[in-house]
């Protein structure tokens, strides 16, 4: 009986032209990215922020695929920083203490690629916010579920969830946007546990993004004083199926 009904399964999937992933995919929990996409993410930062006046920090600025983004700020003003120097570092230094290299704040801080090679981000969360003007700016876009890479300095990976706990409200940052993009098809391999070789892996996305904005200064941020609750936006770990 079963194998009959994987039979009809399979065939009412071919007949839609979508795969078994594909399948998976489009029923998957995990909250699409819409204007911070991996595509699009960009142009929506520049129609944000590349004015007059403003000022625009890319932390993780230098170029490792004869690429970067300041091009596409004509208007405000520009600044890369990085860990190394190279084309396209203003400031080289390190992000933990980001806040200490500079004396002007920023209108928006944005990462690609790099939150998951902090070996503390939860403190470099407090930097950047530091740097932050109030109305300012934070975007991050960083791996869901992606190859170790860059070793020994691939620490996390994140979901949208996380980076909305990294900027939480108690921050003084209010979530505009968090989303994931770019899914992934996934299984176990046959050198995985018995129970789980060639088992599908759902809900897989390459990269997780986070548009937040910073509504208030707050000056007595303490990781250890914050209640959990707080930063959980009013949602509980699922209960026990009874």
């Amino acid at each position: 009986m079963k194998k009959y009904l994987k039979a009809i399964r399979k065939a009412f999937l071919k007949s839609m032209a979508v795969d078994w992933f594909d399948f998976l995919y489009l029923h998957s929990s995990v909250p699409v990215a819409k204007n911070i996409n991996h595509d699009t993410w960009i142009d929506y930062l520049v129609k944000l922020t590349d004015k007059e006046g403003m000022r625009v920090l890319e932390i993780g600025s230098r170029e490792v695929v004869n690429s970067s983004f300041r091009s596409r700020f004509k208007h405000a003003e520009y600044v890369g920083f990085d860990y190394y120097s190279g084309d396209n570092v203003d400031v080289v230094g390190d992000v933990h203490k980001l806040s200490t290299y500079f004396d002007k704040k920023f209108d928006l801080i944005f990462s690609e690629a790099v939150f998951e090679h902090l070996a503390m981000p939860w403190v470099v969360a407090e930097e950047i916010v530091k740097l932050l003007n109030v109305g300012g700016y934070v975007f991050l876009e960083t791996h869901y579920s992606f190859s170790s890479h860059e070793r020994p300095w691939h620490f996390f990976q994140f979901s949208e969830n996380a980076l909305k706990i990294l900027f939480n409200p108690q921050l003084g940052i209010e979530c505009i946007e968090a989303g994931c993009s770019n899914p992934i098809a996934g299984r176990f391999t046959r050198y995985a546990s018995k129970y789980l070789r060639n088992n599908p892996v759902t809900g897989l996305y390459c990269h997780s993004e986070f548009l937040g904005k910073k509504v208030r200064e707050v000056n007595d941020f303490d990781w250890k004083k914050v209640k959990l609750e707080d930063i959980v936006a009013n949602t509980v770990y699922p209960e026990p199926e009874k």
